[in-house]
């Protein structure tokens, strides 16, 4: 549990630093934008390695269960994943669906977070969705408060763009539910498997 909590810190530690734009700024000044990215990536990866490792690490050695959740929450978090997928297409379209929720990849988190907190009960699962949520919540308000940033203008419709993006996160959303979860996660979701 302590290599899971250490990589949470480490990940969203180092993607919280953008939100302290004085802090970020002194980091590029003294290291340099090169130094400081690839300060930035080491770390994040390193984090990143670490919930991987800690969170199979906790999953083998001992899962601490909070609260059990009914199965129809398992159903409605597969079905929640599902724009997760659009957003993530989205995410550099350009177009209505990148203007209209101002930044997919935040939102994709959010509700990924969302989907996975209601249809897991335990210790781990909670710190690790619920840490992604609140790092994600608070990065949205963040860059609605930042200075200078300017968010997409939705044009008219639908355009090309998101009709790929529409496609695209389906065909994902199928392919990993089905095959890759089990797969990459270990944990078979969709129905009657």
């Amino acid at each position: 549990m302590l290599l899971l909590i250490l990589g949470l810190v480490l990940f969203l530690g180092t993607h919280a630093l953008s939100m302290v734009r004085d802090v970020r700024s002194g980091l590029i000044e003294r290291l340099g934008e090169g130094g400081y990215k690839g300060a930035y990536t080491a770390v994040s990866l390193i984090g990143f390695g670490l919930i991987i490792y800690g969170f199979g690490a906790y999953r083998v050695s001992g899962w601490i269960q909070i609260w059990s959740p009914p199965v129809w929450t398992k159903h409605l978090a597969l079905l929640l994943n599902l724009p997760i997928f659009v957003l993530l297409a989205a995410t550099n379209s350009g177009g209505r669906i990148h203007a209209a929720v101002k930044h997919p990849m935040l939102l994709a988190v959010k509700i990924w977070a969302t989907a996975h907190l209601i249809s897991n009960g335990d210790l781990g699962g909670i710190l690790l969705f619920g840490g992604f949520l609140a790092w994600a919540v608070m990065a949205r308000i963040s860059l609605k408060r930042r200075a200078g940033v300017t968010l997409p203008v939705a044009p008219g419709g639908f355009t090309t763009r998101d009709w790929t993006a529409i496609g695209a996160g389906l065909v994902l959303w199928f392919v990993f539910a089905r095959w890759l979860h089990p797969w990459l996660i270990g944990v078979a979701v969709w129905p009657g498997r």
